[in-house]
């Protein structure tokens, strides 16, 4: 058997794959391959693009365990691997860590600076460490820290290894979401709206993140057709359940029916997805949205999927809103407990 063939067979099938689950699965498989035949380089170029296809298609804890082994690789040979695709991997994986709430606080300290002094070894510029920075603090509710970041690295020229335009702009956005300030929101996300700016997930995220800045502001009409056009973008994408959350949110607030279409068309996805922190907010406006729906909709009952772990009647409109409840309340408390305040809870206020 030609094991060289093999791989690249696999890799190339997967190269001519979009993100999802067969991707990944390729890539999986590709490395198992390179494994088992010994084919160190060729296992570390799998592991690189498993990073990538599983952070971007909802398989976060697949990306740390890939980058894990990339890092160990890549430190134990240097002049063997390629140090800028371990970078980028690395910066995908700064982006996911903290929606873990095992991972401590010191530990993502550790790990952003470990980060930024590679990247100066290398000679990159130090702009995406006070970008990471300005992430890192926001998710852990230090707004007063992140805004130093965020006023840091605005002054800082970009380098081939920045990110791209429109996903920081989106993170600055929800720099002022978290500030509380809907119009600098969508002042912000003006340049989105229009087109001008655009990647893989942008503005799929962006349109839902608007939704209820728009409505705070009264301007119903705009912030619907946003939430059709985003949801159609990211239907049926295992990536985008906070994005489902977000429609929920604002649905519940403007068509609870329609709200609960979304809720059962997603929530397969949604109640054992790999990221905890994007589950937590789907549950809490689940919760909200079925409370709505059943004052307008007595005796309705939701259709769950075959697979959901919840043994009481779904006719129990109530009493499912408190299941979701309580598990988003508990995830909120471990999120507090990691980030030393009460930021994450705050976020389910109401629920």
């Amino acid at each position: 058997m030609n094991t060289e063939m093999d791989f690249e067979d696999l890799m190339d099938e997967a190269y001519g794959l979009p993100n999802g689950t067969a991707k990944l699965g390729m890539l999986e498989e590709a490395a198992r391959v390179a494994d088992v035949n010994g084919m160190e380089e060729e296992a570390y170029e799998a592991r690189s693009e498993i990073v990538e296809t599983a952070t971007f298609c909802g398989y976060p804890m697949k990306a740390l365990i890939a980058f894990s082994w990339q890092l160990g690789k890549f430190d134990q040979q240097p002049e063997r691997y390629d140090e800028e695709t371990l970078m980028w991997s690395y910066k995908w994986i700064l982006g996911e860590l903290s929606s873990f709430p095992e991972v401590s606080r010191d530990k993502m300290m550790e790990l952003l600076e470990d980060f930024g002094r590679r990247f100066k070894s290398f000679g990159y510029s130090e702009r995406s460490y006070w970008y990471y920075r300005f992430r890192i603090f926001m998710d852990l509710g230090d707004l007063e820290e992140a805004g130093k970041s965020y006023a840091k690295f605005r002054t800082m020229d970009r380098d081939f290894m920045s990110d791209c335009e429109a996903c920081e702009q989106d993170e600055i956005m929800r720099y002022w979401i978290l500030m509380g300030d809907d119009e600098k929101v969508l002042e912000e996300a003006k340049p989105i709206l229009k087109g001008r700016m655009s990647c893989a997930e942008i503005p799929h995220l962006t349109l839902s993140e608007v939704l209820m800045p728009l409505y705070r502001l009264g301007r119903i009409e705009e912030a619907d057709k946003h939430q059709q056009k985003g949801y159609r973008l990211i239907k049926g994408q295992n990536d985008f359940v906070q994005s489902f959350a977000e429609q929920m949110d604002y649905l519940a607030r403007t068509n609870p029916s329609k709200g609960i279409d979304v809720l059962e068309e997603t929530l397969v996805m949604a109640f054992d997805h790999e990221d905890p922190f994007a589950k937590m907010m789907f549950y809490a406006r689940a919760a909200q949205l079925l409370r709505r729906w059943a004052d307008e909709s007595p005796g309705y009952r939701l259709r769950l999927p075959a697979s959901f772990p919840y043994e009481g009647d779904p006719g129990d409109l109530l009493a499912l809103a408190d299941y979701f409840a309580e598990y988003a309340k508990a995830a909120a408390e471990k999120y507090d407990q990691r980030n030393g305040n009460h930021h994450v809870s705050s976020l389910l206020a109401g629920v």
